[in-house]
């Protein structure tokens, strides 16, 4: 992995701003790596300053009058070989993920499978960027609405998925002629940097314009630049709840357009009528993957009264067999948090919980000792809790799980809904009346809702986002590529006519 960063000549001084396949000088400060995984330094990356920005916008700007002028499927081929490139770079790519991050390799492996997977659906899209066509009530005329590249798109990415979820963004970005500003975490600078080096060959390859895929590497003025920026029609921000509210209020003063994927709060409700076995499985997964810290983990819990006890019980059973410690460890289920920061968090979630009256079944704690020396590592918990805990209505990025209680369908589904995140929600039933209530209008209040599988793992294919604090914004699949758009409707008259609409008379 190491000889992986060497070979992409990764250097301190000059890996904070970028635009393409030329790196900036840096002006800003230093930013160092630390590995969650052992605690060690990776790397220091030296921020950019404004004026490195600065540069990297106006080269956006003028690459993007040439960008938008190639054909879509042109711009599809190089995005089918950033894919081809990703598949030669998977192993080390997914090793620095999982060691920068500390989330398993196998997840490490899968993000860069994401990655890989966009670039496909990209590819296909990038020959099906299509309009509608329409009958104009005047004679003559023909009518129909095309979509246009929209310019330049900003991208603020999250630690928890430190290059998935700015490919989703950007590989759909540019089939559809946009050109793109990155803005990684500051706690994974290394990912996206390994990135930019991998796009810039594929690139350099297909004399692809400089400033089509630029990086900004620094802190949260980064992102209040390109939030308060007028050039920056689009900003796409991932992250926290509070992070987006602030994103979406500068965008909403000057009118640019935002698309937020932003906290979740996310319950499986595991019915009398449930597979277990599976409802155990998918809970367990969604609970402590990535140590708690994705966007759609499961927090809550919400068994039907009949069959708690047993729910419980194999809880308990399966939590005893989670093993946790170094992620590049495939034996090892859970890896440590990112950051000592959020080992604080964790722990003052537990004592908040217990304050109001949760009763730990599985009780958390840091974990010390051989392996554990970066101080990230926690021992995933469950607590038995009430839905109106304030505790339980907010997002804790860490590996705790709150133990519900119903009794009526109606009364699990009010519950799911009763937080004020709506991304991801699932229901483990085999009851198909209970299923399909679950998924209607009068069901889950959730962007994702799943029938017997867990709040996690989403695919490509569907758009991905939610709903009330979660942003509203949709990524990836389906036609979430029409955000990067702007709509135009078309008239044209090929008569020897001037009719009006609404049979309006204007005769001169």
């Amino acid at each position: 992995m190491m000889d992986f960063l060497s070979s992409l000549k990764i250097q301190a001084e000059n890996a904070g701003a970028a635009t393409g396949q030329q790196w900036l000088k840096a002006g800003g400060e230093m930013i160092s790596s630390y590995s969650p995984v052992d605690g060690k330094l990776i790397g220091s990356v030296k921020a950019a300053d404004k004026q490195n920005y600065e540069e990297v916008i106006a080269k956006a700007q003028s690459a993007f009058l040439e960008w938008r002028s190639w054909p879509a499927p042109r711009r599809g081929e190089v995005v089918r070989q950033i894919g081809e490139a990703l598949r030669a770079y998977k192993e080390p790519l997914g090793k620095l993920v999982s060691y920068e991050m500390g989330k398993s390799l196998q997840e490490g492996y899968g993000e860069v499978q994401e990655m890989i997977d966009i670039c496909d659906f990209a590819v296909g899209l990038s020959r099906q960027l299509h309009g509608f066509t329409m009958h104009s009530e005047r004679p003559g005329h023909r009518m129909y609405e095309q979509y246009h590249p929209l310019g330049l798109v900003g991208i603020i990415s999250a630690f928890n998925f430190p290059v998935a979820v700015w490919s989703w963004n950007t590989m759909l970005a540019w089939v559809c002629g946009d050109v793109c500003i990155w803005k990684p975490s500051e706690k994974t600078p290394l990912c996206a940097i390994a990135c930019q080096h991998i796009i810039a060959e594929v690139f350099a390859k297909n004399n692809v314009p400089e400033g089509v895929c630029g990086l900004v590497v620094g802190g949260r003025e980064v992102g209040e630049w390109m939030s308060n920026d007028t050039r920056i029609p689009l900003v796409s921000a991932t992250g926290s709840t509070r992070m987006g509210k602030a994103v979406g209020a500068a965008l909403g003063a000057r009118l640019g357009r935002a698309l937020l994927e932003l906290g979740g709060n996310n319950a499986i409700i595991i019915s009398r009528d449930a597979d277990i076995d599976i409802a155990i499985r998918g809970a367990v997964f969604g609970a402590v993957g990535t140590a708690g810290q994705r966007c759609t983990t499961t927090r809550r819990l919400i068994v039907h009264e009949s069959v708690y006890d047993a729910v419980k019980s194999k809880l308990v059973a399966a939590y005893k067999q989670l093993v946790i410690g170094d992620p590049l460890n495939e034996k090892n289920h859970v890896g440590p948090l990112i950051d000592k920061d959020a080992v604080k968090m964790y722990l003052s979630a537990i004592e908040a919980c217990k304050k109001e009256g949760g009763s730990f079944i599985v009780e958390g704690g840091v974990l010390e000792g051989a392996g554990f020396e970066s101080g990230c590592y926690v021992k995933p918990a469950i607590a038995e809790a009430q839905p109106q805990y304030a505790i339980v209505q907010h997002e804790t990025f860490a590996p705790i799980l709150y133990l519900l209680k119903y009794s009526t369908m109606e009364e699990a589904i009010a519950i799911q809904n009763g937080v004020p995140q709506g991304l991801s929600s699932s229901i483990m039933t085999l009851n198909l009346r209970e299923a399909e209530q679950f998924l209607s209008a009068a069901g889950s209040d959730c962007g994702i809702a799943n029938v017997n599988i867990g709040t996690s793992g989403a695919e490509i294919g569907g758009a991905f986002g939610g709903e009330k604090e979660t942003g509203g914004g949709r990524e990836s699949g389906s036609d979430a590529w029409k955000a990067y758009m702007r709509r135009q409707t078309n008239t044209i008259n090929y008569s020897t006519q001037l009719p009006l609409a609404q049979g309006i008379k204007f005769d001169i």
